[in-house]
């Protein structure tokens, strides 16, 4: 049976027939030459020879293309410069990158550029391999080039292509020779495709996927489209695999060989993304036998559900730009099994492609070890917002030959990978007619899969309502199907494409959406904005975000949004997400000593896994051992029980945690790697006893109460046991987040330019009085900026036993508070060489009122530059949450209640100040703060502020620390 695919769009003008000068530039077609776009197999036996490598190269200030001789036979590149391909000319010396988020670096005019157009010549020469067959044809196939490419062989011109995430391919082979060929490619930076492609990134010219020429011998395989679909009812898979050319499928593993063409149904394991099957097969014609890796699924819209299977999914995704922080979006194989493995390990079950097709063989990857692919088209045009989308693209019958070229050009790329489970049209493109033209071409191309597209809000042409940032509260309504809209919404599944932006420190609020997605069936999860951070390695700024380059128009570090850092160490926020959206959960009832363990896998039981207790006393391992748990079902739920609780002395805190870990080696991770944990409180620590009887005895200048010394005229604070200290007073200022300076759109008060308005940033100190008493000095401040009327009345009350040392600290807040605070604790100096740290709370890694889950509390060790968390643009960072007690730098801190602890070689001021790493210096004092309150994350920068109930209110407060001067 052959088959043939719809028909596309025809191309403007093809090889041999090229447009005049520099008409192809402008040209709103996607291009001409280049062959029909097709699937792409996993391997093949035929010859193809590699293109990539070190390139000539040559740059030009303008796209002027009147000198094509550079594309002749013998030309004389002698005095070129060198770039590798696959590459960046801009990130290997050649010109600078560009960072905006949705503004176009260049005048608005659809679709002329500016004369101004970066272009790089590229010459590469090559023979062809001593076993090239004679006989056959030939494809050289570009699979991305930013962002339109012309392209010569041998002095012949081939095509040109617009579309710089896709694959084009040319037939090229009586334009080859045994030896001498000569590739050349002009690549400019801007055409009319750069319309098509503003999509909140570097914009990065350059060839920056893979070139390679492939052999095509007679009766090659052409285009095929396997088709394997699975009744859950009947466990049975159906195989069919439509070629152009026909030949014989074979997979041994199920018994198969049948005709192309033909349908064999068999019992067979399913594909889902917690447990990827694949069968290996091969689609063999008279000349070429191409690798196949069949997973057998079936997607559908089901009782106003997304459903694999016939199960409904949950989808704990993550947005995933390509970068590197060297090599920008040209990603080598191992950096993207690397993105797959984190992604695994971090019970990341979904991606979405953001905004464009991957490199190919990261498809590979999600059907390999199993992650759920929304698959988005290289399309967005969100810079026409600013023009009230007046001459978009979109909505432009002009364009649509070319956004279904690139419609196309996804779909038959990535069709036979079981992993996409969801097309794209694209992202923030408005609405139009081109958009309706490419959901119509794709539904009748491939009715096996859904259709996604945010800014369709009616849902016209779309299988999903979907939204961005969506506030906690809408969210609940429309999972509550009270979110209004045409009827035909409200039957539909939702989505939050994007939520969660993760910049800079945070995102915050992630529990509490993931606590509505499991409350209501329609809300199907979301995709946290982004991966990684786009910092780009720089010996100047360690990385360097938009603005670092002379860019004269940029978004500065709204590129830096990501769970990742750019050398790919997983942020706070990761560890945070991990623990939000863990596969199985975990609840413990002390009182009965009992946990409820409860699969909340789509597809997998529990088998895989392996339980152990474990139980501590003040933060320490007293015992451990195994728990018995059953193979859950998906959904299924069981109480089980834990050991008879040990014998532990009285006033020691203590708590069960149970662990969910590998049970043996998997694809993606380790035996013993954890999946899931819980803490489950015990005993309460008892409370720190202090008989206060001391009493402040003058000495000279100073006041000696226990082990403190004090200033005698101002109360302040010397030194606890011989441990220096200084400036101990009130603090309520911290370095702003990204989240705190939030984004001008959203409709939240913006925080952080609120508190520097009101003056939380230069607050003043004024003292009032200094009483010493029989068993207590206190010291009584004013603590207010200046020209505000808005002040602290502070009370500091100093008591001791002798050997320690307490400290209440009394706050009323006085006058017009409309703002919440950014933290309220006490700041102190220790010496510099303070180093070591010891605590008992919440670790490893940082946490606040809304990003604390993956927090948790035992005994944990640091150094000071180990508490810090690199955030590209320095903020606010690494404070640890319920914290007991800390040590650091000889001194012991215990607090009534638990306290936020952080310490750092710089003030906040500086930190605030610092716009790189580079710009922090350790000092001479490490500074401490002891928080008893500290304001929540949000994710403002693109998405909600921070809910009321993590929000701190300038309330009348009273928190207590003892301090001890320690051994350490």
């Amino acid at each position: 049976m052959s088959f043939r695919t719809p028909p596309r769009p025809p191309a403007a003008h093809g090889p041999g027939n090229p447009p005049s000068g520099l008409a192809y530039v402008e040209d709103v077609s996607p291009g001409g030459g280049a062959l029909p776009p097709r699937a792409r197999g996993t391997s093949s036996d035929a010859v193809s020879l590699s293109l990539n490598g070190s390139w000539l190269f040559r740059l030009s200030p303008t796209a002027d293309a009147r000198d094509d001789s550079f594309a002749a036979a013998g030309y004389d590149a002698g005095d070129w410069d060198r770039v590798d391909v696959p590459g960046h000319w801009v990130l290997q010396g050649h010109g600078a990158p560009v960072y905006t988020n949705h503004r176009y670096p260049f005048p608005v005019d659809p679709p002329r550029v500016p004369t101004e157009n970066p272009t790089g010549d590229h010459l590469r020469a090559f023979d062809l391999p001593s076993g090239w067959p004679p006989g056959g044809d030939a494809v050289l196939r570009f699979d991305g080039v930013e962002s339109c490419a012309r392209v010569w062989l041998n002095g012949t011109h081939v095509g040109e292509f617009k579309g710089s995430r896709l694959p084009h391919e040319f037939a090229v082979g009586p334009l080859l020779r045994p030896t001498g060929n000569v590739l050349a490619v002009r690549v400019h930076q801007w055409s009319a495709g750069s319309y098509l492609e503003d999509q909140d990134q570097w914009w990065l010219p350059g060839i920056f996927r893979d070139v390679t020429l492939l052999h095509r011998p007679a009766d090659a395989v052409a285009d095929f489209f396997v088709h394997a679909s699975y009744d859950h009812g009947t466990g049975a898979g159906t195989l069919r695999v439509d070629s152009d050319v026909d030949g014989r499928v074979t997979v041994p593993a199920l018994g198969l060989d049948i005709a192309t063409g033909e349908s064999a149904t068999v019992p067979v394991r399913p594909w889902t993304a917690e447990t990827p099957r694949l069968y290996d097969g091969v689609l063999a014609t008279g000349g070429e036998r191409v690798g196949l890796r069949i997973g057998f699924r079936t997607v559908a819209l089901e009782d106003g559900l997304i459903k694999v299977n016939g199960r409904a999914v949950l989808f704990r995704g993550v947005n995933r730009h390509e970068w590197h922080p060297e090599r920008g979006r040209a990603l080598d194989p191992e950096t993207m099994r690397a993105d797959v493995l984190l992604m695994k390990r971090h019970n990341i079950n979904a991606v979405r492609t953001a905004h464009y097709p991957p490199h190919p063989a990261f498809l590979d990857l999600c059907d390999e070890l199993g992650l759920w692919v929304i698959d988005e088209c290289d399309l967005e045009t969100h810079g026409f917002v600013a023009r009230a989308w007046h001459d978009n693209p979109a909505d432009d019958d002009r364009w649509t030959p070319a956004l279904l070229d690139r419609a196309s050009r996804m779909v038959e790329r990535d069709k036979n990978h079981p992993s996409v489970v969801i097309w794209s049209l694209g992202n923030e493109a408005g609405t139009g007619r081109g958009l309706t033209a490419m959901a119509e071409w794709i539904r009748g191309r491939d009715g096996s899969r859904l259709l996604h597209y945010e800014g369709d809000h009616d849902c016209r042409d779309t299988d999903v309502y979907t939204r961005m940032y969506t506030p906690h509260d809408e969210v609940e309504r429309i999972g509550r199907g009270l979110d209004g809209g045409p009827p035909e919404r409200r039957r539909l599944p939702f989505l939050l494409c994007e939520y969660g932006h993760a910049m800079g420190n945070g995102p915050g609020g992630l529990a509490d959406y993931q606590r509505l997605f499991a409350a209501h069936d329609r809300l199907q999860g979301g995709f946290v904005w982004e991966w990684i951070d786009h910092g780009i390695k720089d010996e100047r700024y360690g990385f360097a975000y938009g603005g670092d380059f002379g860019e004269e128009l940029h978004d500065g570090n709204f590129v830096c949004d990501g769970l990742l850092f750019p050398d790919r160490t997983p942020s706070p926020g990761l560890v945070e997400y991990k623990k939000v959206i863990e596969p199985v959960r975990i609840d413990g009832d002390a009182a009965d000593g009992t946990v409820r363990i409860t699969n909340a896998h789509d597809f997998a039981d529990l088998s895989a896994l392996a339980f152990v207790w474990s139980f501590q006393a003040d933060g320490e391992t007293v015992v451990s051992g195994p728990l018995a748990v059953p193979a859950l079902p998906p959904g299924g739920s069981a109480v089980v029980g834990l050991p008879r609780r040990p014998v532990h002395g009285g006033g020691a805190e203590t708590a069960w945690t149970v662990r969910a870990l590998l049970a043996a080696d998997t694809a993606w991770a380790p035996r013993g790697h954890e999946v899931a944990w819980t803490r489950v409180p015990v005993a309460a620590r008892a409370p720190v006893a202090l008989a206060a009887g001391e009493r402040p005895v003058p000495d000279g200048g100073l006041l000696t109460l226990g082990p403190g010394t004090f200033d005698a005229r101002t109360g302040a604070l010397r030194s606890v046991g011989g441990v220096g200290i200084t400036d101990l007073r009130l603090d309520v200022w911290r370095a702003t987040t990204d989240n705190d300076d939030g984004a001008d759109w959203q409709p939240d008060p913006r925080l952080g330019p609120l508190w520097r308005e009101l003056g939380l940033h230069r607050m003043r100190h004024r003292l009032e009085a200094v009483e010493p008493g029989d068993d207590a000095l206190t010291v009584r401040t004013r603590v207010a900026p200046a020209a505000a009327r808005a002040a602290l009345r502070t009370a500091y009350r100093w008591t001791s036993d002798g050997t320690r040392l307490r400290l209440t600290v009394s706050v009323a807040p006085e006058g017009d508070w409309p703002l919440p605070l950014p933290r309220l604790g006490v700041r102190l100096g220790l010496s510099g060489t303070a180093d070591r740290v010891r605590w008992f709370g919440g670790g490893p890694g940082e946490g606040y009122p809304d990003t604390r889950s993956g927090c948790l509390v035992a005994r944990w060790e640091s150094t000071v530059d180990g508490l810090q968390t690199p955030y590209v643009r320095p903020q606010e960072n690494g404070a640890r949450p319920d914290v007991r007690w800390a040590e650091i730098g000889g001194l012991r801190i215990d607090g009534e209640p638990e306290f936020w602890f952080t310490a750092r070689r710089w003030t906040s001021e500086q930190l605030d100040a610092a716009r790189h790493l580079t710009d922090l210096a350790a000092g001479d004092t490490v500074w401490v703060n002891l928080d008893h309150g500290q304001q929540g994350i949000g994710s403002q920068s693109c998405g909600p502020g921070v809910l009321p109930g993590h929000r701190l209110r300038a309330a009348p407060a009273e928190f207590t620390f003892f301090f001890m001067a320690t051994d350490g």
